[in-house]
């Protein structure tokens, strides 16, 4: 029985592993300490929409044969505004990836140095942390390996090990069940939440995992006959991923002590409360969910280069190896010496801004057409839920701008 399970998930859990990177648990911290159980119900509004748009762009790469980005491409007519639509596609993925996968390796480094103490050295008058290096080859030999099933079953094990790590943390915590019951079924908006309430959709609707998932299900299923497989792999995934998201929220609700800003600040703050195995477990799964993000985030990138230049569907091809190389080196170099690329990670707020509402638009507009999909388009109800996804989208979008140029 539970070797069927395991057999049967795949895609979606890479898909929850991508989402819960270093951001997902620090905006998560951020907003336990801030506002307690509150915000919970924004984490549940936060995996219904997410379940709603994974699962469409499961639906297209299964029958419809395509990834996302290949499926634009040859759906919009218009020259100039293909190349328009795969421009602001690559601009907002390649390089968006390439700022956040520093933050990813940064987070994984975050999780060992809780545990380490000296994690760095001199070399030419920079300080280089040896961990993001560490971290950086072993994404590096599990991506040139090329193998999907290898990645799928690394990161299983992972996303096992962060949920567990979580999930306990929060368990030692001893919350209060029917406080928690309140924040999840009850919608409160706090004054000044709703920055935090956006941030918390935004850091798990992330439009990268659309092409992600449209691309990967092609690896693990075989078209219309496995959609009720893949479907069940999505919502277990995704859901676990949500629960996982919660368990930290409640978990920084029950921590005292000094500033809070991040998860690794959380774990040396629970020490003095619940002991050195809480600091334990937050600190490996933190560790898990940077090293995970780190490896999810440059496939991204290369699969959405991929189906926009239609390249060789070979992972091992020097091209796709190319994408997901540079996104890797890149992301080492900025965690390593600790060099902070503002300038990139301002574009990248404006460019996955604006990509969020864009993708999912585009996403819906297909998903509805029956010459892609044939029977198997969205529903009316489907198209209301993925209407109100775009809506939440859009805003998360403006508020990235106003942050940008405003705040």
């Amino acid at each position: 029985m539970m070797k069927n399970i395991f057999k049967n998930i795949g895609p979606g859990t890479l898909v929850a592993a991508a989402f819960i990177g270093p951001g997902t648990v620090t905006v998560c911290t951020i907003a336990g300490v801030t506002y307690g159980f509150t915000l919970l119900w924004a984490m549940l509004v936060s995996i219904i929409a997410t379940i709603v748009l994974q699962e469409m762009a499961m639906r297209l790469g299964l029958v419809g044969g395509k990834g996302l980005a290949e499926t634009i491409t040859t759906q919009i007519k218009s020259t100039s505004l293909r190349w328009l639509a795969m421009g602001l596609i690559i601009g907002a993925v390649l390089i968006g990836n390439a700022a956040y996968e520093a933050g990813n390796i940064s987070g994984g480094v975050l999780g060992l140095e809780t545990l380490i103490e000296t994690t760095t050295y001199s070399i030419i008058g920079l300080n280089i942390n040896y961990l993001s290096i560490i971290i950086g080859i072993i994404a590096f030999v599990l991506l040139y390996i090329g193998n999907y099933k290898i990645i799928e079953r690394f990161l299983v094990g992972l996303v096992v090990i962060m949920s567990l790590s979580f999930l306990l943390t929060a368990i030692i915590t001893k919350p209060n069940l029917a406080e928690i019951f309140k924040g999840l079924l009850m919608p409160k908006i706090p004054e000044k939440g709703i920055l935090t309430i956006i941030a918390l959709i935004g850091t798990t609707v992330v439009p990268y995992n659309l092409f992600l998932h449209a691309s990967l299900v092609k690896e693990k299923w075989n078209g219309v006959a496995d959609l009720k497989a893949a479907r069940r792999d999505l919502f277990f995934s995704i859901i676990l991923g949500g629960i996982v998201s919660i368990a930290i929220i409640i978990t920084a609700t029950n921590g005292e002590g000094g500033v809070v800003t991040n998860a690794s600040d959380l774990a040396i703050g629970l020490k003095p409360l619940y002991g050195s195995f809480a600091t334990y477990f937050l600190s490996i799964g933190l560790f898990a969910a940077g090293i995970t993000s780190a490896i999810t985030a440059p496939l991204a990138a290369a699969y959405v280069a991929r189906g926009c230049f239609g390249w060789d569907t070979n992972l091992k091809s020097n091209k796709f190896r190319s994408v997901w190389g540079l996104i890797l080196v890149l992301g080492v170099i900025f965690s390593s010496i600790g060099f902070k690329p503002i300038t990139i990670i301002t574009f990248a707020q404006v460019a996955n801004g604006i990509l969020l509402p864009v993708v999912a638009g585009f996403l819906i507009w297909i998903v509805n057409k029956k010459e892609v999909l044939g029977s198997h388009v969205n529903t009316k109800l489907q198209n209301i839920v993925g209407v109100c996804v775009v809506s939440i989208a859009l805003l998360l979008g403006l508020r990235s701008l106003y942050l940008v140029f405003v705040a």
